[in-house]
């Protein structure tokens, strides 16, 4: 019971999405349609933003 939890809790594919979203695929593990080029540049725009909003929200709970 305790390892399907773990199964489901693991944090580590989340973080290798966000390094090969950043990286370019030079061995061509991936495919490359034009549908999935944009999804990943969308992403790419909403996880700098959602890094910024936390840099802001952090700045300002800091400050006051």
């Amino acid at each position: 019971m305790l390892e399907k939890i773990k199964h489901y809790l693991a944090i580590g594919p989340v973080f290798a999405y966000f390094v090969r979203v950043f990286r370019k695929d030079k061995e061509g593990k991936y495919p490359h349609s034009f549908n999935l080029k944009m999804m990943h540049g969308i992403n790419k725009i909403s996880i700098i933003m959602f890094l910024i909003c936390v840099i802001i929200m952090v700045t300002r709970c800091a400050t006051r």
